[in-house]
């Protein structure tokens, strides 16, 4: 996405929303047994063609049992990032700010991302100051929660569960495989390239 914004006249509207763990009660529970194996595998051999480095995060963000598909009512990571990206979102820097944390996250170069300065780091490498952003989601949660609310049902309206999500004008565009479709139906409209 950022390279997109630099090639091409567009600016995305970065709209942070739960996971759909979070978002859509007992989705582990009552999914096919070989939707979670396929999406690792899957992961692993999309980040490998794309030369992107890349690990499962520890501790995984999402608090759940694996073997069950339980996932827990309290949620400490995966509350305090999304609201983190609302917040960075809402001062203009959502991208960066989504760009350098999930690299944190998932990059394969950080065990225990949750402890120390590396959301600190990552969030300065995104030009905005972490504490900061804990301090405004501090003062005011339920403004955070209702930006996220009001993302889940923009994504609902939008035509899709999954992320990543790109809505136009009404119509939905599921996964990095589907940007191509995005950029063909953005050029229908008028999207000219930057260079």
């Amino acid at each position: 996405m950022i390279a997109l914004e630099r090639q091409w006249q567009l600016k995305f509207n970065i709209r942070p929303v739960y996971p759909i763990a979070i978002r859509l009660d007992g989705w582990f529970k009552n999914a096919n047994p070989m939707w979670l194996p396929y999406l690792v595998k899957d992961v692993m051999r999309e980040a490998g063609r794309h030369n992107i480095p890349f690990s499962w995060p520890r501790p995984d963000p999402i608090v759940m049992d694996l073997a069950t598909g339980e996932v827990s009512k309290i949620q400490p990571h995966i509350c305090r990032l999304t609201r983190l990206g609302a917040a960075a979102a809402e001062s203009g820097h959502g991208l960066a700010f989504i760009y350098e944390v999930s690299s944190t996250l998932y990059g394969g170069r950080i065990q225990s991302w949750h402890e120390g300065n590396h959301l600190k780091e990552a969030s300065a490498r995104a030009g905005i100051d972490l504490a900061t952003l804990d301090a405004a989601i501090e003062k005011d949660p339920d403004h955070f929660e209702s930006i996220i609310a009001t993302n889940e049902e923009a994504h609902r309206n939008s035509g899709h569960w999954g992320v990543p999500a790109f809505a136009f004008k009404g119509e939905a565009f599921f996964g990095q495989d589907r940007i191509d479709a995005l950029l063909w139906r953005l050029e229908q409209h008028g999207l000219q390239s930057r260079v």
